[in-house]
């Protein structure tokens, strides 16, 4: 089963209206105007969460792919009645007049540089995660947003979930007992890509597509949808989907940085088609209690197939399970049996638009839950199981520094080298 599959079927049922929305706020004139950066798979995800929130209209699409950049416009068009210019240059996009906030959907090699050059002008931002590829861009992104003063929400949409949010009041009541251990996981089998080297799609920029990154030879296997679990654009599955989950933990648990970080892993079964681990375990060490981290993109996966997706709070009066939209408790004791609470949340990704048009329109950043410092020390956690796991050696971070302590070698890979022609922020 492959990632989009695996959001397809636990996904269906989504509501196309988010409801408790649409209020005055969103539906008065004029409308939010804004622009749309990577108008791919889930930057168009995000434009319609936006267009579905109301009080937006999508101005400006910005695409290196000409395909994308005709579809986009053209979808966007029917579904709010005026079609949106196109870019090619997302500096362009920036440059229209009238702009008032930008959606940032494309790959996490470029975030940093689009983010701080929105920055710039003054955007509010909307920027998926992971925050950025590496950490010495998270905290150029974090300087930036400092110096604009701009309102910004990360694209952890996972905190709108209603049975998360249900999962943090279990454990702050007691229910639980003290949670001693987290574990957290995502088993899932990746779909099979094209891995010959072969000219891009005539409509497709590569070389501006992989931007201040490597320029790698084009395969199917590392460009449009596939580019996840390739080292150099997604860097991995723990960085990609399982930031989810470190981040909810984060924001359940109340969790700052972690203090270190020991990984490892190995690239065995997935050989030749990925270039990240297929097998992984990461001990994330925060102050109060481990977080282990595991996946196995092979095999079937957990026992228990609702338990592949989903984060373990181990208290000593319960353990919990928590997925996007079901909680298993099983308390202490003889006899005792799970109890389950099914509790979806089908608009996440919608409410966490709402919270950023509605922090724009009323220009009070209390509305966003995501702050580009709070999505740092997320995205940090994760760069620094993947730092590890490349490394073969513990990793030790010092939060009032924001760096790597006494070890040269981990330090040495918080910043990549950009390629020629790109300058690091």
């Amino acid at each position: 089963m492959d990632r989009r599959t695996f959001i397809k079927r636990t996904s269906l049922g989504t509501a196309a209206v988010v409801s408790g929305f649409h209020t005055p706020l969103f539906a008065q004139s004029p409308k939010l105007k804004i622009g749309l950066i990577g108008s791919g798979w889930y930057g168009m995800v995000i434009a319609k969460a936006a267009l579905k929130v109301g009080g937006v209209e999508v101005v400006a699409v910005c695409d290196v792919d000409s395909e994308h950049l005709k579809n986009s416009a053209a979808e966007i068009e029917t579904l709010q009645g005026s079609r949106p210019k196109e870019f090619k240059d997302y500096r362009d996009l920036l440059n229209m007049r009238g702009l008032e906030a930008v959606l940032i959907g494309t790959p996490p090699q470029w975030h940093a540089l689009q983010f701080i050059a929105a920055c710039e002008k003054g955007l509010p931002i909307y920027c998926e995660k992971p925050l950025a590829y590496d950490v010495e861009e998270g905290k150029a992104m974090m300087k930036a947003t400092q110096k604009a003063g701009n309102i910004v929400q990360i694209g952890f949409q996972r905190r709108q979930s209603e049975a998360f949010k249900k999962a943090k009041e279990l454990i702050n009541d007691g229910t639980t007992g003290k949670i001693r251990q987290i574990g957290a996981q995502i088993h899932y089998r990746p779909g099979e890509a094209d891995t010959t080297v072969q000219s891009p799609p005539a409509s497709l920029d590569w070389d501006a597509w992989c931007g201040p990154a490597p320029k790698l030879p084009y395969k199917p296997s590392i460009g449009h949808m596939a580019w996840r679990l390739e080292k150099e654009y997604g860097n991995g599955h723990l960085v990609d989907w399982g930031i989810h989950h470190i981040d909810i933990i984060r924001t359940i648990m109340g969790f700052e940085a972690p203090e270190s970080i020991y990984a490892t892993g190995s690239l065995e079964i997935l050989k030749g088609r990925i270039t990240t681990p297929d097998t992984l375990t990461a001990t994330i060490n925060f102050a109060d209690c481990p977080v282990i981290w595991q996946h196995r993109l092979w095999g079937p996966g957990d026992l228990n197939p609702q338990f592949n997706n989903g984060v373990f709070f181990y208290g000593d009066k319960a353990t919990l399970f928590a997925s996007d939209n079901k909680l298993v408790l099983m308390p202490l004791g003889q006899n005792q049996q799970h109890q389950e609470m099914d509790i979806p949340t089908p608009d996440a990704q919608e409410r966490h638009l709402a919270e950023f048009i509605q922090a724009v329109k009323t220009k009070n950043r209390n509305w966003v839950s995501c702050t580009t410092e709070d999505a740092f020390q997320s995205t940090t956690a994760v760069q620094l199981a993947m730092i590890s796991y490349e490394t073969g050696s513990e990793v030790k971070w010092d939060a009032s520094k924001n760096t790597v302590s006494d070890n040269a070698a981990a330090a040495k890979l918080l910043a990549r080298p950009y390629r020629e022609g790109y300058k690091r922020p």
